[in-house]
């Protein structure tokens, strides 16, 4: 029976290089020259370090920025509070969204089951499986959760006949 997986999952690799390439841009840029500007990475999340929000506002800017010519979809990334840290300097963490939350996954099950497509959806984890009679009906499924799901970037990977 044919299948495919619903995921949401980010290229971590488009990710590290266009963290790589902010902070390259950030450590050169004259407005920053001086100051404690830098991006961190540690598993599924990213800490932006600056002397004060206008900073830390601007080396987001920065990163989000190179993610967008990375072709990496900024909706994958959730804003953390600032915090001070030592006096006048402010950190923020962001956190890299992975896997469908339940919310979602019921939406998509719904979204599919509300189409009266020839196909189910089941939910595996942090993925969604769909499965079909027809490579068409899923190609169509696919289609549909495209042009209805717009709160998160959906990926679709798994494929087989």
């Amino acid at each position: 029976m044919p299948s495919f997986d619903v995921v949401c999952e980010p290229d971590m690799v488009e990710v590290k290089n266009a963290l790589d390439q902010a902070n390259k841009e950030i450590s050169t840029r004259f407005d920053f020259k001086g100051s404690d500007a830098r991006i961190e990475h540690k598993e599924e999340e990213l800490t932006l370090f600056g002397d004060d929000d206008f900073k830390i506002k601007q080396v987001k800017d920065v990163l989000l920025s190179k993610l967008a010519k990375r072709q990496v979809d900024v909706r994958f990334l959730k804003d953390g509070k600032l915090e001070t840290i030592s006096g006048d300097k402010r950190k923020q963490t962001i956190t890299i969204q992975k896997g469908i939350n339940q919310e979602l996954a019921k939406k998509i099950v719904r979204i599919i089951k509300d189409s009266k497509m020839k196909v189910q959806a089941s939910i595996q984890g942090d993925a969604v499986r769909i499965t079909g009679g027809k490579r068409d009906d899923l190609q169509a499924a696919i289609a549909l959760l495209r042009k209805d799901v717009e709160d998160a970037p959906l990926g679709f990977n798994n494929f087989r006949d």
